[in-house]
């Protein structure tokens, strides 16, 4: 029966379910009592939600505390083993899958690197589902205890109803690939285990906002800075973050050729990929037959040398110029954006680091509008390299906390999943 708002007694029990979970997940342990307020729940409600939680082994106790001249109290916790995600991270340099238990400890990892033909669908798939299977069987449980696999990609995803998430990658030469249903395909998966795709700086922010430098942020933006750049806008309106292609702003007209093909974006200036390739242009020299992230530590040696050597002009001036395309850059997110804060990660932005930081910070400031300026923070990103799988594996958990604890159901025998249409379709 629906109320006059339209929820029914079923969506209630699932919104007490998820408070109490999101609470004791987030403060825990907790006890009944501490419960109620955290929740705004009375106390009826809260015994109700934790007896269904605890029999259907998701809250587990964690001790007890004294209480004040009465009975100690019994703390409880989310139970670590009721569930377990997969997080994976298409890179520039690699592909990394981890798997994760319901607190995100890391139970298995795999990677897997990425030669010249870095981006070959296949290749990628390929990599993605040896990685899951690897990590599977190292750490040993159940595939249908998945609760789904995250998935972090360059470019923009699109969540079609007939054939899954689609990706639109135009930097990497991914035209509208079904992603979803290549990897549904030959999968050791049961077809119930969900995948949730979305962009790479998406789950950087979803793993910053939730556990890093963004807790407590109503209004953040978080930068991605890899070969490329790209961001991740959280409001209040778009609690889980919306992805934004803010490494394809134009900043100057008429300018270097990205590699999406238009000429003068702010990746083209700003990206780790661009930022070598101008060091090289302009008579440096990156070491031969080394991916990227070598390449960049080995640029930053030569610019900042121990105290008492020579710096490399030619890369100190690239970093520089670097520094200040950036800041312009965030003075665009300040000025339309308004953030709280700014968060920058990423391989590259996190090898830049506390040395760069300050002059990002610099160019930034002086380049936007006075007011958002004075109001905003820009700082590193907390969570290292492995933030986007931490928050890819986020969008599983995340799904799964709207749902009250409960696991999608699945799709009725006696109809085909939208992803399995567009692929048999595909196939023809």
């Amino acid at each position: 029966m629906a109320g006059r708002n339209g929820r029914t007694v079923r969506d209630l029990r699932r919104g007490n379910r998820t408070a109490v979970l999101q609470r004791l997940y987030f403060d825990g342990p907790l006890s009944r009592f501490e419960l109620g307020p955290a929740t705004g729940l009375s106390s009826g409600s809260i015994s109700n939600v934790v007896a269904d939680l605890i029999a259907d082994g998701l809250v587990e106790e964690a001790g007890s505390v004294d209480s004040d001249g009465g009975r100690p109290r019994t703390l409880l916790r989310v139970a670590p083993d009721s569930g377990h995600m997969i997080g994976v991270d298409v890179g520039e340099t690699r592909v990394r899958i981890e798997l994760f238990d319901l607190t995100l400890t890391e139970l298995a990892r795999a990677e897997r690197p990425l030669a010249a033909q870095r981006y070959d669908v296949e290749v990628i798939t390929g990599h993605i589902r040896d990685g899951i299977a690897e990590v599977l069987a190292a750490a040993g449980p159940a595939p249908e205890r998945l609760l789904g696999v995250g998935i972090g990609v360059p470019g923009i995803v699109e969540h079609t109803e007939d054939r899954g998430a689609v990706v639109h990658g135009q930097t990497i030469g991914w035209d509208a690939v079904p992603l979803e249903a290549l990897l549904r395909s030959g999968s050791q998966l049961p077809e119930t285990v969900p995948y949730f795709i979305d962009n790479g700086a998406k789950t950087l922010g979803q793993a910053e906002m939730w556990f890093g430098a963004g807790r407590g942020a109503g209004n953040a933006v978080v930068v991605l800075f890899g070969s490329g750049v790209g961001a991740c806008l959280v409001t209040p309106e778009v609690e889980r973050g919306r992805a934004v292609e803010w490494g394809h702003l134009t900043v100057r007209v008429r300018g270097r050729r990205c590699r999406c093909g238009a000429l003068g974006c702010l990746e083209a200036y700003a990206g780790a990929e661009s930022l070598l390739a101008r060091w090289r242009e302009e008579g440096g020299q990156p070491p031969r037959g080394t991916d990227e992230e070598t390449a960049l530590t080995a640029m930053l040696a030569a610019a900042y040398p121990p105290e008492g050597t020579a710096a490399d002009p030619v890369a100190l001036a690239v970093l520089e110029e670097t520094a200040e395309y950036l800041g312009a850059g965030l003075s665009d997110l300040i000025n339309l954006f308004q953030p709280e804060r700014i968060l920058i990660g990423g391989w590259a932005g996190l090898q830049l680091g506390a040395r760069f930081l300050p002059a990002v910070r610099r160019h930034a400031t002086a380049y936007a509008l006075r007011h958002p300026a004075e109001k905003v923070t820009v700082e590193l990103g907390r969570l290292g390299p492995d933030a986007v799988t931490v928050g890819a594996a986020i969008l599983p958990l995340a799904d799964f906390f709207a749902r009250g604890g409960r696991r999608a159901e699945p799709e009725p025998a006696d109809r085909l999943p939208a992803w399995r249409a567009a692929l048999d379709e595909r196939r023809s």
